[in-house]
């Protein structure tokens, strides 16, 4: 792991100042908007913007990069970035803002892409998983630390708002000047919605449910935390703490679902996320209470997202998994922009309890899902390993780490498709040019 963070600090330490700026302003823009006495509901309209320009730029960005390729592509949307970070301020109105988070996202997904095409090429087929991991853990680590930079700002000055303009801006620095060669970039084929959906159910419904949570989360969360009269330092401390359960459960859990069916730790964890939701929803808890509250459910949703793509790719071939990748990441990107919305108008019905009520109800849905799927179709007999992943995390990032995760044995709670599982297991260490052609509908599906 030293090896591969020395080859790719410059990287490394663009995207964690990337990730500072953008936590910052991600957090403060909900601050400072409630202090501004905007509407709850007109501040979920510009939680939600920054998810519509994300899923735009996610659409849209490969193909400016093949035009004109990643270099130009990476200064022109950090530059856009950093100007209007800085206009904020200047213009105090949720129109305004919603516009201008709709660019930021568009800017970020674009860089994002850049940036992970940048490190998928730098590493090795030896190095890749490792190198994508500590890009993953840098992304947290960014976020928890614009929380310690926004716990000591004014929200009612300018320096929080051109902190993170400096920030993004001297990101780019150790990227361009880096003598990393420009990466090749294609984009690939993509996987109808029907035949995803036919694929996995549980993929499909499970990702756009998860989107819903994770923007609710570090959309609103800030939003819920004016309201609730918490100070800036508290609501920092909480969305920290947001991450920090995230980054110490994924791996631990992820490990586990190696060894276990996923569909049923993820009707474990949704079981005990609808939970914890729903007594932080009846109870008032103390604010130490409250922490505890935001490290189990980051310590939940960043674990499930990756189970819930770790599942879906364990009945796709190699061939299909940059399609269903970019799939999955759309509907996703279709729940985020519907999260803050609708935590939005909870909290104007209900009270800051709605927050955590938006999210108690998402969970309590996905569990039933599972539970259903469960009795639909046996586990798959062989599986990948279990990679973490973020829901920032683009397409280009996202087929890497999968396609980089090794083989596991199938599951010993398997025993139900033995047969299959010894076919199976045949076929698949038979070298690749002695191997039979798969016969239609072999697949392992509905």
């Amino acid at each position: 792991m030293l090896r591969v963070i020395l080859s790719t600090w410059p990287l490394l330490l663009g995207v964690l100042l990337l990730m500072v700026g953008n936590g910052v302003q991600g957090s403060l823009l909900g601050i400072r908007g409630t202090l501004e006495s905007f509407g709850t509901f007109q501040l979920s309209i510009v939680m939600s913007a920054y998810f519509l320009g994300f899923l735009l730029g996610s659409r849209f960005a490969p193909g400016m990069i093949q035009h004109v390729g990643h270099i130009r592509v990476f200064a022109a949307l950090g530059s856009l970035i950093s100007a209007v970070l800085v206009l904020y301020p200047m213009l105090i109105d949720w129109q305004a803002w919603a516009l201008m988070r709709i660019i930021i996202g568009f800017g970020f997904a674009g860089i994002y892409i850049t940036a992970e095409s940048w490190l998928n090429d730098i590493a090795t087929n030896e190095t890749r998983g490792q190198a994508l991991s500590a890009y993953m853990i840098v992304q947290m680590l960014g976020i928890v630390a614009s929380q310690a930079l926004l716990a000591f700002g004014d929200p009612f000055g300018y320096e929080l708002f051109l902190i993170p303009s400096v920030l993004v801006s001297l990101a780019f620095l150790p990227l361009l000047l880096a003598s990393y060669p420009s990466p090749k970039f294609e984009t690939g084929e993509r996987l109808g919605f029907r035949e995803l959906y036919r694929i996995s159910p549980l993929g499909c419904v499970g990702i756009f449910l998860i989107g819903g949570v994770f923007s609710a989360m570090f959309g609103m969360a800030a939003v819920w935390g004016t309201v609730s009269l918490l100070s800036i330092r508290q609501i920092a401390l909480f969305t920290s703490a947001l991450y920090i359960g995230g980054l110490i459960l994924q791996y631990p859990i992820g490990k586990l679902s190696d060894r276990v069916d996923r569909r049923k730790i993820i009707l474990w964890l949704s079981v005990a996320a609808a939970a914890v939701m729903a007594v932080a929803t009846t109870f008032a808890l103390p604010f130490p209470l409250l922490l505890v509250v935001a490290a189990l459910l980051g310590g939940i949703t960043y674990p499930v997202y990756g189970l819930i793509l770790a599942y879906t790719n364990d009945y796709l071939s190699k061939e299909q998994m940059a399609a269903a990748s970019a799939g999955l990441l759309f509907i996703n990107g279709i729940g985020s922009i519907f999260g803050p919305l609708i935590t939005g108008w909870l909290m104007g019905v209900v009270g800051p309890r709605g927050f955590f009520l938006f999210v108690g109800v998402l969970y309590a849905a996905l569990a039933g899902y599972a539970a259903w799927r469960m009795t639909r179709r046996a586990t798959p007999t062989v599986t990948g390993a279990y990679v973490g992943l973020t829901p920032t995390a683009s397409p280009v990032a996202s087929v890497a780490v999968i396609e980089s995760a090794p083989e596991i044995n199938p599951s010993p709670e398997n025993t139900a498709a033995a047969t299959e599982a010894a076919e199976a297991l045949v076929i698949q260490h038979v070298p690749k040019d002695q191997a039979p052609a798969p016969e239609d509908g072999q697949e392992n599906r509905d």
